[in-house]
């Protein structure tokens, strides 16, 4: 298929190697979209490796996929593929006002590194927060650092948290799959396409184990509502009549009975 160099299927998730601006047309329409696109700001380059005070940084090679911007036609076609987006980044890029940026507090301390990464969305909320501390070795979580601009999984958790009712999930720009793994822990399809080989095997790798393990994090069911019979009972019943009286109203009575 045009577009497409190669593509692998794990459980529910499609994972495809091209350029998403040939791919992107040739999906359908996704619930979400959630994404992490390049900034422009030529971290790919080694840039991390100047960093390193701590610890020797991590040589993740001297790629250019992050000298340029996310291009405006990749923002459109994200924006059609998607009912819902959130795209990291969204301070970088050109795309309408917003109510809802999503904030990540990257609880860095005293670095050049950005003390925030802002997330814009399409959401019909207010602005919303996480901290998550990832400096290095010092930070939050134990899962390995295999891309530059790497996402914790926690962070992107948070971000489908925001996604209650979107099932199908397309990352654009998945890099490593950090979002794809995020999908297998909650039992989310997944949609993810990456133009580097190399990070398109890590991504594969990562997401296959995710589904090996499972859905490691359940989504809370909502509790049944509890009927405060005391309130009631004071409320609704006259007094002379309280000893007598069902604490629970006719029509739940009713219910329970099969009526």
């Amino acid at each position: 298929m045009p577009g497409i160099i190669k593509e692998e299927r794990i459980g529910g998730q499609r994972l495809i190697l091209g350029d998403c601006l040939e791919v992107m047309p040739l999906l359908g329409k996704v619930d979400a979209v959630v994404t992490d696109p390049p900034y422009g700001i030529g971290e790919a380059a080694g840039k991390n490796k100047s960093r390193g005070k701590l610890a020797v940084a991590v040589d993740y090679g001297d790629l250019e996929w992050d000298n340029e911007p996310c291009p405006p036609k990749a923002l459109s076609l994200m924006r059609h593929c998607g009912n819902l987006q959130i795209i990291w980044g969204g301070n970088f890029f050109d795309l309408p006002p917003t109510s809802c940026y999503l904030v990540w507090d990257k609880m860095n301390g005293k670095t050049d590194f950005a003390d925030c990464e802002l997330a814009w969305t399409n959401l019909k909320q207010a602005v919303r927060l996480i901290k998550w501390q990832w400096n290095g070795m010092i930070r939050k979580g134990h899962e390995p650092r295999c891309h530059p601009t790497q996402k914790p999984l926690g962070v992107m958790k948070w971000c489908l948290e925001h996604l209650p009712d979107s099932q199908t999930i397309l990352d654009p720009f998945m890099g490593s799959g950090t979002t794809g793994v995020a999908c297998a822990n909650l039992g989310r399809k997944f949609i993810g396409i990456e133009i580097e080989e190399k990070y398109f095997d890590i991504a594969c790798k990562r997401i296959d184990q995710a589904q090996r393990q499972g859905q490691l994090f359940q989504p809370e069911k909502p509790k049944a509502e509890q009927l405060d019979t005391h309130t009631y009972m004071t409320n609704t019943v006259p007094p002379e009549r309280r000893e007598t009286a069902s604490p629970y109203p006719k029509t739940l009575v009713g219910k329970l009975a099969g009526r």
